[in-house]
Order: structure tokens, then C-alpha cells, then sequence
């Protein structure tokens, strides 16, 4: 019974307006938040996050900063962000019940991450906090609704949920990172438990925030992939480089086996009940 509104809730009315309206905005709001990333990473002549802050944000700033490489994912992550808003834009997903239910939170956060970008090439790293966090809040949002309703296709399987997928997971680490340097640089380093035992806890958050999403999200891989990214390349950081620890690098591939093991086995769990 609940199955039977489901599909008449999804069914596809009339396109409107507003609609459009949400189609072309989106599509604009990629662009920016495209456009801001330029300006983050340094392509206009302005220093790169990694500068600002007196290098707070750097890859060797604090114990739980991934290294340099992890942040190519947001080439991915970008490219992914421009496909779906062209895919969006096409007048067969104008009246998408699933479109029209994540398009404005999607929206939301691709200005959520472009003011991120500003407030932190402005100085204000203490802003940039709360800034991330309702980015993270965001995207779980744009999680719980594409869980409510299922992809149509591989191509959106791939293109929203994917790309969706990966921007979530991706922003937890961050958000970690990030909380992690603005009280490193406000002189509030290691709260007193010693720099090993803060990477530990800090990292097994991490973790636990890691196996939420995959029970919340149903195993989703992008998402679990992308946090075991981030904390795989937290490890390599603290293996090699300025900053070395053993104990961090152990929790950060710790913590990343976790994640990996919780989605996998949430996945196949979710799935048995489909095979039978």
C-alpha cells in the first residue's frame, strides 16, 4: 500500500515555471561554484587555501590534514557537479519529481561551498566553520531525498547520486580537517590529550560519522568511497612528509577500514532483501 503512493507521489505532473526557473538556476549556481574553485585554488593570482591563515589549512598543518593529492577529487567532484546541472537542465527532468524535490538543496550547497572559498581566501577561517558544517547539512539532506527515491537509470545512478555521492563524503573529511585547523590555529591544539591521543578520537568521529551515512544511506559506495579517500591519503600524509606520525596514520587507515567494511556490508545487506 505504501509501495502504491509511493508511485503516484513520483509520478511526473505537468512542468511549470518554476521549474525551469530551478533548471537555469542550478545550471548557474554550478557555474559559480566552479568559478569560485578557480579563485581557491590560486588560477586568478590570489594564494591558494593552502596559503591562507599562515598555511592553517595545509597539508601538514595539523595531524588530521589529508595530504595535497586527496584534494584532486574535487576536479571529480566539480566535473560530476557541471554534468548534473546539464543533465538537470534537459526538459525531460523538468517535471522529475526527484529533481524537484533535491534541486534547490543542491543548489544550496554548491553556494554553500563557493562561500566557503570566500570566507576562508578572506582570513576568517573561525567563519568557515559553520559555513562547512551547514554544507555537510545540506548534503544530508540531498542523501535522505535521493534515498526516499530511487535513481530512474545508470546515467542518474551515476551523474546524481555519484557525483551527490562523493560531494558528501568528500565534505565530511574536510569538515573534520577543517574543524582541526581553526583550533590548531586559535592556539586550542590538542585540547590537552596529547597530540596521538586527539588524532585518535578525532579520527574515529570520523569513522563513526563514516558508518552513519552508510547505515543512513543504505551503503552507498560514492559516499563511502570518498571518506575512505580522504582518510587513506591522512594516513599517507602522516607516513611521509613534515608532519609524521605513526599513531595518526594508524587510526586515519583504521578508520578508513572501518568505513570501507560498514558500507560494504550495509550494501549487501540492503540488497539481499532484492535478490530473493
Amino acid at each position: 500500500m505504501s509501495s502504491a503512493r509511493s508511485t503516484a507521489t513520483d509520478a511526473p505532473g505537468s512542468a511549470t515555471t518554476a521549474d525551469a526557473t530551478r533548471q537555469i538556476t542550478v545550471l548557474l549556481g554550478s557555474l559559480l561554484a566552479i568559478a569560485a574553485a578557480f579563485v581557491g585554488s590560486g588560477a586568478f593570482g590570489g594564494p591558494d587555501q593552502t596559503e591562507v591563515g599562515d598555511g592553517a589549512l595545509a597539508a601538514d598543518a595539523t595531524l588530521v590534514a589529508p595530504g595535497q593529492p586527496a584534494f584532486a577529487i574535487w576536479s571529480v567532484i566539480y566535473s560530476g557537479l557541471l554534468a548534473y546541472a546539464v543533465w538537470q537542465a534537459l526538459p525531460s527532468r523538468r517535471a522529475d519529481p526527484r529533481q524537484r524535490s533535491t534541486g534547490w538543496w543542491v543548489l544550496g550547497s554548491m553556494l554553500l561551498n563557493a562561500l566557503w572559498i570566500t570566507v576562508v581566501q578572506a582570513g576568517l577561517l573561525g567563519l568557515s566553520v559553520p559555513v562547512i558544517a551547514a554544507l555537510v547539512a545540506v548534503l544530508v539532506v540531498v542523501l535522505s531525498r535521493l534515498v526516499d527515491r530511487p535513481a530512474s537509470g545508470v546515467v542518474e545512478a551515476v551523474v546524481v547520486d555519484g557525483t551527490l555521492g562523493l560531494y558528501l563524503g568528500w565534505v565530511v573529511v574536510a569538515t573534520v580537517a577543517n574543524v582541526a585547523a581553526v583550533l590548531t590555529a586559535a592556539g586550542y591544539t590538542e585540547l590537552g590529550l596529547g597530540p596521538e591521543v586527539w588524532s585518535w578520537i578525532v579520527l574515529l568521529v570520523a569513522a563513526a560519522i563514516g558508518v552513519g551515512l552508510a547505515v543512513y544511506g543504505h551503503g552507498r559506495l560514492a559516499v563511502g568511497a570518498a571518506i575512505v579517500w580522504g582518510l587513506a591519503w591522512i594516513a599517507v600524509a602522516r607516513t611521509s612528509g613534515d608532519l609524521q606520525s605513526g599513531a595518526a596514520a594508524s587510526a586515519a587507515v583504521v578508520a578508513a577500514v572501518v568505513v570501507a567494511l560498514a558500507t560494504i556490508a550495509v550494501r549487501i545487506r540492503s540488497a539481499a532483501p532484492r535478490a530473493r
